[in-house]
């Protein structure tokens, strides 16, 4: 149906002459300028409802109209509909956070308008006193009603009305559609950003309380070890991770020394490293006292972790497990797919790479194997996760084990103490990153023997 074709038009010459009149008076740059105001002031808001309270005086004050309502049929079936904003309001209804005190009504001139989804201009309204809304139609002669278009549907409608019969222009209808759509959009993104950011920051705040909760389940001071110091870092990619550290005192002063580093990183991960906590600290060896050869207590974690996920979960952990014997300075250790720790010397660094296994939760029975190194004093060890070598650069160029072992060397050669060796690691890392956020979790710690 054409616009004159449409009862609810009315063209008349006066309208049209009415338009002339404007652009020969000098309004319209008048207009433009107060236009500008008005995009450049709703530009600067970031609420919603005040940002729609703003256009609506604005907009009243540009095309002179003494009265508006706004209706949504958002959720309901025809004919209802809820009145979302209106001029007789003293005090206005926030419809996104106070929807409930929304009057909803059923039918009537307003229904058949809000449905009809068509833009309108009805310049001789009389409205019916039986009309459910009537106290909002009541004092006006002429209206405008503007449908806001959602997914081709017109779920809201801003109506402007006037106590002047023919008030509006059908000329500047096509304008008006456009710019109320316009803004209703403008207006919807800006509410679900809003809820969008609100739902972030509820998620972030469970977030942190999953990563103090993961933090506490790490040392919270290292302990004192005879001919032994330590220094530890520990940083996730968000929130809470899956890297995973700790030390257990053992019988005839031995110590475990564990590293382990759960596939991927986020919630999930630091699920599965929660997990992998309970377990090793209930691991008690088949003994029943205290864990023996390393690989015992890798293979007692591999075959809990697969117990407790399934194939469909994709989740492993790799780790690195050895004990430290102060009276003899020997470390015997068991790996499961975990980066090699670099043991320096006299000059030299080596990896301790004589066993392997595969990573911890991905088939039961795996085979787990110990070997043992004597340490002297002054050896220096680096226990890390692959967070560092896997770190980025801005053209996404790794780290890698190569620069890991160079700065490891000179640190070793510098005969930096422990927590001197890590920050220098950590100022390489940084700097080849050049502001790169880290992908995933790192985790180093540094051992020195005395």
């Amino acid at each position: 149906m054409s616009s004159t074709e449409n009862p609810f038009f009315s063209t008349t010459p006066s309208e049209a002459q009415g338009s002339s009149e404007v652009e020969a008076s000098g309004e319209t740059p008048d207009k433009l300028t107060a236009m500008v105001e008005m995009v450049r002031e709703l530009s600067a808001q970031t609420d919603a409802q005040q940002m729609v309270s703003d256009f609506g005086d604005r907009f009243r004050r540009m095309f002179t109209y003494e009265g508006f309502i706004a209706l949504s049929r958002r959720g309901l079936e025809s004919p209802w509909y809820r009145i979302t904003r209106s001029s007789l309001w003293t005090t206005p209804i926030n419809p996104w956070k106070q929807k409930d005190q929304l009057p909803v009504l059923n039918g009537g001139f307003l229904g058949e308008l809000l449905y009809g989804d068509v833009p309108v201009i009805i310049n001789d309204f009389r409205p019916n006193p039986d009309d459910p809304a009537y106290e909002h139609l009541k004092d006006f002669r002429s209206l405008q009603a503007v449908p806001h278009y959602h997914e081709g549907v017109g779920t809201n409608m801003a109506i402007n009305f006037s106590t002047r019969p023919g008030a509006f222009d059908l000329g500047k209808l096509p304008d008006n559609v456009l710019t109320h759509n316009l803004f209703g959009r403008t207006t919807n993104n800006m509410v679900l950003s809003q809820q969008l950011k609100e739902a972030n920051d509820a998620l972030d705040a469970e977030l942190k309380v999953v990563g103090d909760i993961q933090r506490s389940l790490l040392p919270h001071t290292l302990p004192t070890i005879e001919h032994m110091e330590l220094a530890a870092h520990y940083h996730t990619a968000t929130r809470a991770g899956g890297d995973y550290y700790d030390l257990f005192p053992l019988a005839d002063g031995k110590w475990g020394i564990l590293v382990a580093d759960v596939s991927g990183h986020g919630t999930p991960a630091a699920v599965v490293m929660a997990a992998t906590h309970a377990i090793a600290h209930a691991y008690t060896g088949p003994d029943g006292h205290e864990p023996c050869a390393p690989c015992a207590m890798l293979s007692y974690l591999n075959s809990r972790l697969v117990g407790k996920y399934d194939a469909d979960t994709v989740m492993f952990v790799t780790a690195f497990y050895a004990i430290f014997d102060p009276a003899t300075r020997t470390l015997t250790y068991s790996a499961a797919g975990h980066p090699p720790p670099r043991l320096y010397r006299d000059g030299e660094l080596t990896a301790l790479d004589q066993v392997g296994g595969l990573p911890l939760g991905i088939i039961d029975q795996s085979d787990y194997h110990s070997a043992t190194v004597q340490l002297q004093p002054g050896d220096r060890i680096t226990l890390f996760t692959d967070g560092i070598t896997e770190a980025f650069d801005p053209s996404r160029k790794q780290y890698g084990e190569a620069r890991l072992d160079a700065v490891l060397q000179q640190a070793g050669m510098s005969q930096a103490k422990p927590e001197d060796a890590i920050h220098v690691l950590l100022d390489d890392v940084h700097a080849f990153a050049h502001g790169m956020p880290n992908d995933d979790d790192q985790t180093i710690l540094a051992l020195q023997v005395t």
